[in-house]
């Protein structure tokens, strides 16, 4: 048991970069801006990168489009997109509300994958027009990232806009965050020693998230029998007339999942069942520590809700849960798609494929658990069930498995071999890194103000 000093400390820590975020973000006026990386000598070089010698390169795209990708920025290029309507754990804050997080994800998708991300808040809400403005982005970037979206029109306007692009077009909610969160399990599963296709797995809430990683999950082997899901109004069933009414993913999956036909809320979805993993809504609070006890032998608890996780992570522990995982970077075992997204679409971009199917995701969720495994890289232990974000290998690994995937479906048009994906993606990362660190270094990115450090681990190197 943890005494009560213990407590507040780690409550403390886990508050600590909510109090620092406003302070930093307006130090820096915002996390990311633009910088050419075409060699300006002096003005007359201007000749070459824009009038009167660009209109070559104009000429070449307009008669053969795909060299674009070879004469301009676009083959590195994505747009983070997002309407604001479900935001975090922070609701509908609209599209200005979400830029500190497209901003973010650019952030990282640079660091970490080398891959250019545009910021782009969008103000409609409307399917329709959400739609038309996606569609209409194609010929400026390699893929989209939709991101912070409301569901069921998530599932919609990702359905819709695969069927209709010939860029890969992301849901992170759903595929980044499914992916990471099958590495997760897989892993756990092995810590205590239970096989994935045996596995009996409640997934609380009903959202982009949870759906996803239900698909997920099932697609990966475990039996759908043995999945119990929930949503605000309880388990999902064959007998909720409401999803029927609707007929939303929830209610696809009410057909497929809870084999026993379980009814009732969190507690009996939970109840004898080997993990339990949640995108509900922040707590603590929301799972609480009795239910954990009257799960199986060994569970498994992944409290993924953002900010604050549905469970803190040491009252699972004293509960009995033999593996625990949040959402958080600060916290140990992350779930979270930040592991999963840069290294997937560094893959899909390099291989120049047409889309990002699930199967591809699936094969970066085996990746990122078997590297996670490999007793080089730490190895399985209760506590480390996935590396870090700053583990410089993760990227070109995924990428690798996603980009060999791409052409195994026929989808890449520029294949690729395993080999040669690992080098590219880690000459991608590596220029990203070191233009940081000089741009640091040069006085042209500001020193950090001081503030206390988050213990999230360093990249590597």
């Amino acid at each position: 048991m943890l005494d009560d000093t213990t407590r507040e400390e780690l409550l403390d820590r886990a508050e600590a970069p909510a109090r620092e975020a406003i302070r930093l973000h307006q130090f820096y006026a915002g996390k990311i801006e633009l910088w050419p990386k075409a060699a300006v000598r002096d003005i007359d070089d201007f000749a070459y990168w824009y009038t009167p010698g660009v209109a070559e390169p104009c000429l070449a795209i307009a008669e053969n489009p795909e060299l674009s990708y070879e004469l301009t920025g676009r083959g590195n290029t994505i747009a983070i997109v997002s309407d604001g309507s479900r935001v975090l754990g922070l609701g509908n804050i609209g599209p200005e509300g979400a830029m500190p997080v497209m901003e973010g994800k650019a952030l990282i998708y640079k660091l970490l994958g080398g891959v250019d991300a545009v910021p782009i808040c969008l103000g409609t809400q409307d399917l329709g027009r959400l739609i038309r403005a996606v569609r209409q982005l194609e010929p400026s970037f390699g893929g989209i990232n939709l991101e912070d979206i409301e569901h069921p029109k998530c599932f919609t306007l990702l359905d819709r806009l695969r069927e209709v692009m010939n860029i890969p077009v992301w849901h992170d909610d759903q595929q980044g965050t499914a992916s990471v969160t099958l590495a997760g399990l897989i892993n756990a599963l092995r810590v205590v020693g239970k096989p994935l296709a045996s596995a009996r797995v409640a997934v609380l809430g009903a959202g982009a998230a949870s759906i996803a990683v239900a698909r997920f999950i099932i697609a990966a082997g475990v039996d759908p029998d043995q999945v119990v899901m929930t949503d605000s109004k309880g388990i999902l069933n064959k007998r909720r007339r409401d999803l029927r009414e609707k007929s939303t993913p929830a209610w696809e999956l009410a057909l497929l999942t809870n084999g026993e036909g379980r009814s009732g809320g969190i507690p009996e979805a939970m109840a004898g069942m080997d993990a339990v993993i949640a995108y509900t809504t922040p707590g603590p609070g929301i799972i609480r520590p009795e239910w954990i006890a009257d799960m199986a032998s060994d569970p498994i608890v992944f409290a993924c809700a953002n900010p604050t996780p549905e469970i803190w992570p040491w009252e699972a522990s004293e509960a009995g849960a033999a593996v625990v995982a949040t959402g958080r970077s600060d916290l140990e075992n992350q779930i979270n798609n930040s592991l999963a997204f840069p290294g997937i679409f560094r893959g899909a971009l390099d291989v120049r494929a047409t889309g990002i199917t699930d199967e591809m995701a699936i094969a970066a969720a085996y990746e990122l658990a078997d590297y996670a495994a490999d007793p080089a890289n730490g190895g399985l232990r209760a506590d480390h069930l996935l590396p870090t974000m700053g583990e410089r290998d993760v990227v070109p690994r995924l990428a690798a498995a996603v980009g060999t995937k791409a052409v195994e479906q026929g989808i890449a048009r520029r294949p690729l071999g395993r080999d040669d994906l690992i080098t590219l993606a880690r000459r991608h990362v590596e220029r990203a890194e070191a233009g940081n660190r000089q741009l640091m270094a040069g006085g042209l990115i500001a020193p950090m103000p001081d503030a206390p450090h988050p213990d999230m681990g360093a990249i590597d190197g």
